[in-house]
């Protein structure tokens, strides 16, 4: 979340930032802030005078008591008593400023970095790469949907019958597919240096509130009711909060870890040709990146993150976009993202399959995640993520993209993790 006092210091920056997410309700909520802000400094100010009026006035009722001044000494304890009080009340009253605080804070999303364009909606959004030239197919090419089960290699059926729609089983070398993808992802992570880490795909309320799903998409996950647990949504929850409330060494910086982990959302909009089959899923396989790093080098980081996640897609010869995501379009906790789409040729239109983005320290002033500078001082650190990569759509764009007379031919880069060429 945002910082009370930077809102303070740059209210005009601030609300100029978020107006380019099109935040209807964005003076409204910023002039609470500092409103209550202003409530809650004034009663820590009164408080903290009270607090040390009370503790002199405590140590001369000792010596007045020495002098033989009991009558001032009694008077001076009740004073003592009254003002003992007051201070109650103004705990009370800074704990509801701070409470009141908090909360308007969580409804208010992450400015946009200077170089997020203005705008509504996808169609705002930036293309700044391409790479590859999209396939073309003859009259037989098929969408992904006929090809598994021409192949019967994914079934949607048999997901449905034991679970419901969104929860398809891989069978054969379509699971085999998917295992090797998980692995080249793990490996290729590896050889960038990032830790891998193997995680809980439950996470509580505060791991949540942490990285910013709650309160803002607590209606597309999955909830366990008697437990208090969350299904997570994306690796990232669980990686990000590995840091909650710590404080890390300097020297440590950046942190690199990536982890695999299934992947949990209720919310798999309606039927149609764009979420069909692989194209949008209750439940999913993602590789996901995250780094955390100090201010002036997270965007270099968000540079080579991007960077990382490009080279998978040139590795498995997928043509793909870079798009500079506009204020409009972007996540609720990001400061800047990058979205990576790859060409289907089997649908003809491009997929979203992964998300690179800088949060800033919008996460970290959650998470209580700081570090030490040479001088002493500690200092909230930015957090960055992305999927590197979420499996469902690149296995479309595969399966769609390779379809040859003999088969589906397997990218060069994946044959010795899948040990076949073909799926046939």
């Amino acid at each position: 979340m945002l910082q009370a006092v930077v809102i303070r210091e740059h209210t005009a920056k601030i609300l100029e930032g978020l107006r380019k997410r099109n935040l209807k309700d964005a003076d409204v909520l910023i002039q609470a802030i500092l409103d209550n802000d202003l409530l809650r400094r004034d009663t820590q100010r009164v408080l903290d005078d009270l607090k040390a009026k009370s503790n002199l006035d405590s140590k001369k009722i000792g010596e007045l008591m020495k002098g033989g001044q009991a009558t001032e000494a009694t008077a001076l304890r009740a004073s003592v008593a009254a003002d003992k009080e007051k201070i109650k009340n103004l705990e009370a009253d800074l704990d509801v400023y701070e409470k009141k605080q908090t909360e308007i804070l969580y409804k208010i999303p992450n400015v946009p970095h200077e170089k997020v364009p203005a705008g509504k909606s996808a169609e705002d959004n930036i293309t700044v790469h391409q790479h590859g030239t999209p396939p073309t197919l003859g009259a037989q090419a098929l969408p992904h949907w006929d090809l598994i089960k021409k192949y019967d290699i994914i079934d949607f059926d048999l997901g449905n019958k034991i679970s419901g729609a969104g929860f398809p089983v891989y069978k054969g070398k379509g699971a085999k597919l998917q295992r090797a993808l998980i692995n080249f992802f793990l490996d290729e992570a590896e050889k960038q240096n990032y830790k891998e880490v193997q995680l809980p795909i439950v996470v509580n309320e505060a791991s949540g509130y942490g990285t910013g799903q709650l309160p803002d998409k607590e209606g597309q996950m999955y909830f366990i009711t008697e437990d208090g647990l969350y299904l997570i949504p994306t690796a990232e929850v669980p990686i990000t909060n590995l840091y909650r409330d710590v404080i890390v060494a300097e020297e440590e910086l950046p942190v690199k870890n990536v982890g695999y982990t299934p992947c949990f959302r209720r919310e798999a909009g309606s039927w149609g040709a764009h979420v069909r089959g692989l194209n949008r899923l209750h439940q999913f396989d993602k590789v996901e990146i995250v780094q955390i790093a100090k201010a002036e080098d997270s965007y270099g980081i968000l540079d080579e993150m991007c960077a990382h996640v490009q080279g998978l897609l040139e590795k498995l010869e997928l043509p793909y976009r870079k798009l500079l995501l506009c204020g409009g379009d972007m996540g609720f906790t990001s400061a800047l993202t990058y979205d990576m789409e790859v060409y289907s040729a089997g649908q003809q239109r491009w997929l979203e399959v992964s998300s690179v983005s800088n949060f800033e320290t919008y996460q970290a002033n959650r998470l209580k995640l700081r570090y030490k500078n040479k001088e002493g001082k500690t200092q909230l650190l930015h957090t960055l993520n992305g999927s590197a990569l979420a499996l469902p759509r690149i296995v479309a764009a595969l399966l769609e993209n390779n379809q040859t007379p003999e088969g589906i031919r397997i990218p060069k880069a994946l044959v010795p993790y899948t040990k076949f060429e073909f799926i046939n």
